[in-house]
This record gives C-alpha cells, structure tokens and sequence, in this order.
C-alpha cells in the first residue's frame, strides 16, 4: 500500500470486511455520485465497488481498493487503482474521491503524490484515467499532475446520466504518446 502523505492518516486496502467503512464514507460525500451518475450511491455501492468486475475485456494484474483512514477510522478519501490494466505496466485510476469537508484543504495533492510514487515503485511506467469533461475541478487537477489527453469518448452512459469522457495518460518514464498508443490501441483518438 502506498505511505500516508499525512501523520493524521493511516492507508488501508480496502477489502470485504471494510465494506460498511467504504458505504458510510460514500454515503457521507454523495457529491461525485450526483454529478458523474445523477443520483446517490447505492445501498450496494461499496459492495459493487469491492467485488465488481472490471468490463469485459479489461484484463489486469489487480484491483486495488485504497483507503486513507482518519483517527476515527472513518475514510478521508479513497482511490480505485487496476494494475497492468490492458497492458503490462499500464495501471488505471478508476476512482478517485476525497471526501466533501476536506477539498480545498491541500490533500488531494498529497494523496495522490503518494498514489503515483506507489505506482511507481511496483512497476508502472504508465498511468492512464477518464475525467468528466466539464468537471472543471477534476480536469485541472489531473492536468496539474502532468496528464495529456489522448481521446474524447462521447455518450457514455452513466445510469441516469450520459457523459463525455477525456481519457488521459501520463507517462512515467518519459515514453512518448506513441509509444503509449501501440501498447493501448482502444485509447487512440477516434478508437
């Protein structure tokens, strides 16, 4: 697991006996669930969350479900990270929240330092992740972590909602968007 960039937080995997700690915290932030799907999570999101698979074709060394864990136990914010993601050394950021009352605070900087170095230090050398065109939070935090778009994918349907999605890469050892291209053929413009 990746080191707390923070004293005050503790990082954890989430795992099946920490599933009503990922529901509560869901529960308590619903903003992102309102915004990317048009309604509140489910009673079952934590559950879908752990044991859902990835879509069909998406092969992968892992799923890993990353906590940062407060005094109290309850989670300040949590990350959806697949390993080797329909590549060797391509690893993807699903999921990435932290919770209501701490944005603006400075963590998710921090917190997602720490994310890549771990990334890092197990092997990946490319990082991919969709963002929401629009949500203009989300596009300048990932920009300002040195992410460069590689395509748009238009009505993407989200439950009650239908986006358009940036998807978005960022090298790690200095490779090209070429390179990045031949290993992962689905994220080329027009793909």
């Amino acid at each position: 697991m990746p080191r707390s960039p923070l004293p005050e937080l503790t990082t954890i995997e989430i795992t099946p006996d920490r599933e009503s700690v990922l529901q509560r915290f869901f529960e308590s932030n619903p903003e992102y669930y309102h915004d990317f799907y048009g309604g509140p999570p489910s009673p079952m999101e934590a559950h879908e969350e752990i044991h859902g698979p990835l879509p069909p074709g998406w092969n992968c060394t892992k799923k890993w479900l990353v906590g940062y864990s407060g005094p109290t136990g309850e989670l300040a914010a949590m990350a959806h990270v697949v390993s080797d993601l329909l590549a060797p050394k391509v690893w993807h950021i699903g999921f990435f929240v932290i919770a209501t009352a701490r944005r603006g605070s400075g963590l998710a900087g921090p917190i997602y330092d720490s994310l890549e170095l771990w990334m890092r230090g197990n092997g990946a050398e490319w990082l991919r992740l969709g963002v929401v065109a629009g949500n203009t939070r989300g596009e300048r935090v990932w920009e300002s972590h040195g992410y460069i778009e590689t395509r748009i994918r238009t009505e993407v349907p989200y439950r009650l909602r239908t986006q358009t999605m940036r998807v978005m890469f960022k090298p790690l050892a200095s490779g090209t968007l070429d390179e990045y291209l031949a290993l992962v053929e689905r994220d080329r413009p027009g793909a």
